[in-house]
């Protein structure tokens, strides 16, 4: 089955960190770039960060960029976002996207459009 695992997800205090999964079967994810996103409840989906072939990263949302790292493990297909310092406003729900794995196109971080096929996603809330 081709299909993206997010984990990792939990409660934790204000300046905590948590560590997310996005794990993928059925495909290789060391040839796709990996985008990550959330949403927070009645906000729209907005996109974080993606990571690339060549493990260069893109930002996308600036209020992340200086806490929130991605990385990936290709001996065990997976991504990762780290998440530092965390704040109450960013409690959402985390996505992890790449392209259609099905397809030959293999959208890279600049055309984040395209990075469509997500996974279900997992809950992250910072509350003390």
């Amino acid at each position: 089955q081709v299909q993206l695992v997010e984990s990792g997800g939990g409660l934790v205090q204000p300046g905590g960190s948590l560590t997310l999964s996005c794990a993928a079967s059925g495909f290789t994810l060391e040839s796709h770039s990996i985008g990550w996103a959330r949403q927070a409840p009645g906000k729209e989906r907005e996109g974080l960060v993606c990571i690339g072939y060549s493990d260069d990263s893109t930002y996308f949302e600036d209020s992340v960029k200086d806490r929130f790292t991605v990385s990936r493990d290709n001996h065990k297909n997976t991504v990762y976002l780290h998440l530092n310092s965390l704040k109450p406003e960013d409690t959402a729900v985390y996505y992890c996207a790449t392209s259609d794995p099905s397809s030959d196109y293999r959208a890279p971080c600049s055309d984040a459009h395209a990075l469509d096929y997500w996974g279900q996603g997992t809950q992250v809330t910072v509350s003390s």
